[in-house]
């Protein structure tokens, strides 16, 4: 499936329908007094969350929404018919702004949330709402409100608990494969890793979290360099961000300096998430050496960071790693259930 987190539709809710000048006209009812029935409201068009979906992909290839209108009212005090409301259905995460300005809609973020997108017209009052002891016999009606028309532009932001963050052949989706049942794209070359591919980690039993393979960050990239800026958006909704440089690197300390530079001219909250490093690529050095050498590695990096050896080709340091991860995760859930 392919991956869409950027999208711009046209909607349109629905006009409300007009309300109608009627009278009665009944046996035994020489004057009969107006009856005109009020018009239905218009269908509002709104966006609702769905666990089922990961994409925008359905929205990318239909552009245009529109709601019906509501029904004019009839004689004989009879309502018309409101406007069913358009219902667009899309990813946990997903926010809408509007497209010339930029202004913010709103986003929905757990299963089942609703947010309208564009509100249905009001219908118009019939003629027997305007009838009063001063005027009995009123011969006019409301005509219904117009719906709105816009253009929105909807972006997802993926909602996972884990982002991994990681320069280009890290070893970030070589990781993600084996802690999970995902099987992201792996390849010897640069930017394999187009789109962010999520996946289930299970810990233990009732414990498992997901984490999610982004594509490698380079220099610049919070300027739009290479494929950082386009999906750096993804790492905003994370728990926790798990670095991830290979032990091939010629220096573990400017690697970690950039990549949380360019998150930080990215966003300067993203840098406040809770960090885990991870030194992958474990089994190219010599097993008597290991030990010593990630001793010297935590020495090279800022105190307090917590830092793990690993390996996704032997699996070495997983199962610790795995264990670390679940506990960041599990104290973001309990202090405020939100990672925005």
């Amino acid at each position: 499936m392919r991956f869409v987190d950027h999208v711009t539709i046209k909607i349109r809710s629905g006009a409300g329908g007009s309300g109608c000048v009627a009278f009665r006209r009944e046996k035994y009812v020489p004057k009969g007094g107006p009856s005109g029935g009020d018009g239905g409201r218009g269908g509002s068009v709104l966006m609702e969350a769905s666990s089922n979906l990961y994409t925008l992909l359905d929205l990318r290839y239909s552009r245009h929404h529109f709601a019906p209108n509501g029904k004019a009212g009839e004689g004989s005090n009879k309502s018309g018919r409101d406007g069913q409301d358009l219902v667009l259905r899309v990813p946990r995460g997903t926010v809408a702004r509007m497209t010339r300005t930029g202004a913010l809609i709103g986003e929905v973020v757990d299963a089942g949330d609703q947010l309208v997108l564009a509100h249905g017209g009001r219908g118009g009052k019939g003629n027997a709402f305007f009838k009063r002891s001063t005027r009995q016999v009123p011969r006019y009606a409301q005509p219904g409100e117009k719906g709105e028309e816009k253009d929105v532009t909807l972006e997802l932001k993926m909602l996972a608990d884990v982002g991994l963050v990681g320069q280009p052949n890290a070893g970030k989706s070589t990781l993600v494969a084996t802690v999970s049942a995902a099987r992201p794209k792996i390849a010897d070359y640069p930017f394999t890793t187009l789109t962010p591919t999520p996946g289930v980690v299970q810990v233990a039993s009732f414990q498992s979290f997901v984490i999610a393979d982004i594509p490698g960050i380079i220099s610049g990239a919070s300027q739009g360099k290479g494929l950082g800026l386009r999906f750096l958006k993804h790492i905003e909704r994370n728990a926790v961000l798990l670095f991830v440089i290979p032990v091939t690197s010629h220096d573990l300390r400017a690697a970690y300096d950039l990549l949380l530079r360019e998150l930080r001219a990215y966003k300067e909250a993203i840098t406040r998430k809770p960090r885990i490093l991870a030194l992958s690529k474990r089994d190219l050095l010599p097993p008597d050496s290991q030990k010593a050498w990630l001793l010297e590695a935590k020495k090279a990096m800022p105190p307090g960071l917590e830092v793990h050896l690993i390996s996704s080709a032997t699996g070495q340091g997983l199962p610790a790693l795995k264990q670390a991860l679940w506990a960041r995760v599990e104290a973001a859930r309990t202090s405020n259930g939100s990672y925005a």
